[in-house]
């Protein structure tokens, strides 16, 4: 989610001014509520993280990169775009790595000046989501001005079902740019979507006042309708999300990531971050090819891996959060029974 808009500091002033904040009796209800690491059977006080890796099946140098990371056990967690040149290996190597914690990134956005994508629906289908390049739109906002809800569904419904043709299903979804969470009515497709399929989706608690202050600030558009419908959806959630920093040295990036590990809070948060393989033609797609390098060697650096063993950072990912999701309900259900 929070790559989000990339639009000038005005835009993001007007998104601000459409936040809703609920009020003070609501705000004290959600401070009695317990984190989703410990209602999923964490310790209350437990740093629960996911390390997860966006952008595979966009390049051959994103996918490489992903899948040292995950054979390698040094991150948990990944998710692919279907619209995209290399997603069918990303599959491929998915199908053949069953205990992989792979998802799906939901893509309606083209953004790269090179690198592009289109639909994989059928495009006479989605035409408000098709630039006059004959490509997805570059930006959320241009999405939101020209596609209908309807037009969103069908995407995402036609990448769902991509996955399942193929014989592989995700282990979650997620939002490339945070486009779903653009309108309401594109958020209402994305949960319904996620709770339709029981495919999780990635979705922030906002009845936690903190989290609900730092995602209003950052410009999110939470109106009213959409705290509404994340309030109303059945599956997991995550109490708080973070991209890692942007960095003007290796080092500096490291110590900004082990910082951001230091400000975690209890609960079950997810770090996000785009590795890639550095090569001659990633760079041709990406002006943010050296970040995404580093990124792809940070979490096999000894001395991140000394300092998340010291900071006792308990590692999950999405299928064990539903396994555990599930476990809980079937446990809740048989007590209801019992009594």
């Amino acid at each position: 989610m929070m790559s989000w808009y990339r639009v000038s500091g005005w835009v993001a002033i007007i998104l601000m001014l459409a936040a809703i904040i609920p009020g003070q009796h609501r705000v004290a209800a959600a401070e009695a509520r317990a984190s989703w690491a410990e209602r999923l059977g964490f310790p209350p006080d437990q740093r629960v993280l996911i390390l997860h890796a966006d952008d595979m099946g966009m390049c051959e140098e994103a996918n490489g990169a992903i899948i040292q990371l995950l054979e390698n056990h040094l991150i948990q967690s990944a998710s692919a775009m279907a619209p995209c040149p290399a997603f069918e290996g990303a599959v491929r190597w998915a199908l053949a790595h069953p205990e992989a914690d792979v998802g799906l990134h939901l893509t309606l956005t083209s953004e790269w000046k090179t690198h592009r994508w289109g639909p994989v629906a059928e495009p006479g289908s989605v035409p408000g989501l098709i630039d006059p390049e004959g490509f997805m739109w570059r930006g959320v906002l241009q999405v939101a001005m020209n596609a209908t809800p309807a037009e969103v569904e069908r995407e995402l419904r036609a990448q769902i079902e991509k996955c399942l043709a193929l014989g592989w299903r995700p282990s979650h979804i997620d939002t490339h740019m945070g486009t779903v969470y653009a309108l309401a009515a594109y958020t209402e497709v994305y949960l319904r979507l996620a709770e339709e399929y029981q495919i999780p989706a990635m979705v922030i608690d906002l009845s936690n006042p903190t989290a609900l202050s730092k995602f209003s600030r950052s410009g999110y558009p939470l109106t009213a309708r959409i705290l509404e419908l994340i309030e109303g959806y059945s599956l997991p959630k995550l109490d708080d999300f973070c991209s890692l920093r942007r960095a003007g040295s290796y080092e500096e990036f490291r110590e900004g990531f082990m910082e951001q590990v230091r400000e975690l809070r209890p609960g079950l948060t997810e770090m996000v971050f785009h590795p890639q393989l550095e090569s001659d033609t990633g760079k041709t797609i990406t002006n943010s090819w050296r970040q995404r390098a580093w990124e792809a060697e940070l979490f096999g650096d000894p001395l991140v891996r000394q300092f998340l063993a010291e900071e006792g950072i308990v590692f999950t990912n999405w299928r064990e959060v539903m396994e555990r999701f599930r476990g809980r309900a079937a446990g809740s259900l048989a007590g209801e029974a019992v009594d």
